[in-house]
């Protein structure tokens, strides 16, 4: 595509098998996968598997706006890498690092190009921010 990708992470105080859970399992992600305080997860689908589907729906508490982040995983690699093709084509991968009994979560993904590519990467370092402080807090 020839589009630059772009890099947003974190460093969670917790061992990547906890990481990894806390990441995949769906009960989870309802809990964290939203950018902002006024935003909720209310349906998600995880077939964490090569080839498998997944389907995040966020919106707004009040309903008035909302949108699905959907697609295939290409590559599920435990503890790990995950990397995937939402529907409009796009690609993302993510990565996971333990260092000591941290690890690094790396994100990196192909920006949507009707959108504002600051704004991307603010929303992506959000949800992972958020991420960050659900995990440490469990």
């Amino acid at each position: 595509m020839g589009h630059q990708s772009l890099i947003a992470l974190v460093l969670i105080n917790r061992p990547v098998t906890e990481v990894w859970e806390y990441w995949t399992h769906a009960e989870h992600i309802m809990q964290w996968n939203v950018p902002f305080d006024d935003w909720h997860c209310p349906e998600v689908e995880n077939d964490l598997i090569s080839g498998g589907r997944f389907k995040f729906f966020m919106e707004k508490k009040d309903g008035s706006e909302g949108f699905e982040h959907a697609g295939t995983y290409n590559q599920v690699t435990p503890f790990e890498m995950i990397s995937y093709t939402l529907n409009d084509g796009r690609q993302s991968w993510i990565e996971f690092q333990q260092i000591d009994s941290n690890t690094i979560v790396r994100e990196r993904f192909e920006p949507e190009l009707h959108t504002a590519i600051e704004l991307q990467k603010e929303f992506c370092q959000s949800v992972l921010n958020r991420f960050k402080n659900y995990v440490e807090q469990q």
